[in-house]
């Protein structure tokens, strides 16, 4: 049986928890700052990366996504004439996207949850 149990000293261990963002925690972060307000592309990527837990976001994983929404008919868009430069997609959240939305925030206070009984388990034996 291996040894898991390492020293944090140890910078070659393979036994560590996975760092950075949360994969596919972008989806509910863009539905939400839909439900705010409508915007473009560039609008959701600055937003985006104000903040620490979505910051750095590959513009082309933004547009596909928002992209496949569209299909799945959770945004829809049009296109903005007005202003200076090119005309621009704006994006808007639908009915669907609200609910879809919804079920992720239930998901995010599941894991909150599960995460909180791990953690006092946890504190209880170490703590």
């Amino acid at each position: 049986m291996r040894n898991l149990h390492h020293s944090r000293d140890n910078k070659h261990s393979r036994c560590g928890p996975p760092s950075g963002r949360m994969l596919g925690f972008i989806q509910p972060w863009l539905l939400l700052l839909l439900s705010e307000e409508s915007a473009h592309g560039y609008q959701l990527l600055d937003k985006l990366n104000q903040n620490e837990d979505t910051r750095g976001i590959d513009p082309g994983f933004l547009y596909r996504t928002l992209r496949q929404f569209e299909e799945d008919g959770l945004v829809k868009s049009s296109w903005d004439m007005e202003g200076r430069g090119p005309a621009r997609r704006v994006y808007e959240v639908t009915a669907d996207g609200i609910e879809y939305l919804h079920s992720w925030v239930g998901h995010i206070r599941s894991n909150r949850a599960r995460l909180g009984r791990f953690l006092e388990t946890y504190e209880s034996c170490f703590g």
